[in-house]
């Protein structure tokens, strides 16, 4: 597995195809192989495809101290190896947001999926720090509210809860859902000057649509996409996913 390395440590991640760049961002207590490496190949006629394990996920390591979004979006754009399309899923879709505002000449599109601005809601943040204490307290509940609050009702009913249910919390979760509750990018959304794809799900109870929506406004010029899933879009409409990834990043006329 490829490394670089960042002044919080050393950053791992996964290189495939051939092209451009695509950096891939995953969510809170995902990596690299849980969010990505299905989707990987039907993107890699058209980029070389990064996918970055940011601090306490996969191999990458947690460095202790203050997990801040500026740290998040430092390992990520270490791993660029120039300018290129930007993915960032829940959790990696405010990474994505603050490496596209902060290092614009880095980034040549950018889709932002299942985001949210800022805490802003006692639902959203009732979920949070729910899923943040079955983590820390109780890992049978944790891994049965993955499932209730990722995936749409209908979704789990034909999965069935076996297929679904997830292990021990990998390490880096409850950090990184603490930072979940901490993120505002409200005052870096402006600075987005990349084309931009917002993608809600309409059945997401984890982080509402109506989140997505708000980042979708926030961000001068973008364009929206709204699909009927719930929060964990990757796994619940992949062939959509890939859909949408490909046609905005797919222009000829830049």
């Amino acid at each position: 597995m490829p490394t670089v390395t960042h002044n919080s440590g050393t950053v791992h991640y996964r290189r495939a195809g051939h092209g451009p760049g695509l950096v891939m961002v995953h969510g809170t207590g995902g990596d690299a192989v849980s969010n990505y490496a299905h989707l990987v190949p039907g993107l890699t006629d058209l980029r070389t495809v990064i996918t970055p394990d940011y601090a306490g996920s996969g191999q990458t390591a947690d460095p202790g101290g203050d997990l801040t979004l500026d740290l998040l979006a430092g390992q990520v754009a270490a791993t660029f190896e120039g300018p290129s399309d930007l993915v960032g899923f829940s959790l990696g879709a405010v990474v994505a947001a603050a490496v596209a505002a902060e290092r614009p000449e880095l980034v040549r599109r950018l889709v932002l999926i299942a985001g949210w601005t800022h805490v802003e809601d006692s639902r959203l943040e009732l979920g949070l720090r729910t899923w943040a204490r079955l983590a820390a307290t109780d890992p049978a509940s944790f891994a049965a509210y993955g499932p209730l609050m990722g995936f749409s009702p209908g979704f789990v009913s034909e999965a069935g809860a076996e297929a679904l249910m997830a292990g021990e919390p990998p390490h880096g979760t409850l950090r990184q859902i603490e930072l979940d509750l901490r993120v505002d990018i409200r005052e870096l959304l402006p600075k987005i000057a990349a084309p931009t794809l917002v993608i809600g799900n309409t059945q997401d109870h984890l982080i509402p649509v109506r989140h997505a929506r708000a980042l979708h406004a926030a961000i001068p010029g973008s364009e929206y996409a709204e699909l009927d899933s719930g929060h964990v879009v990757l796994h619940e409409r992949p062939a959509d996913v890939i859909a949408l990834i490909r046609d905005f990043i797919n222009v000829t006329n830049e």
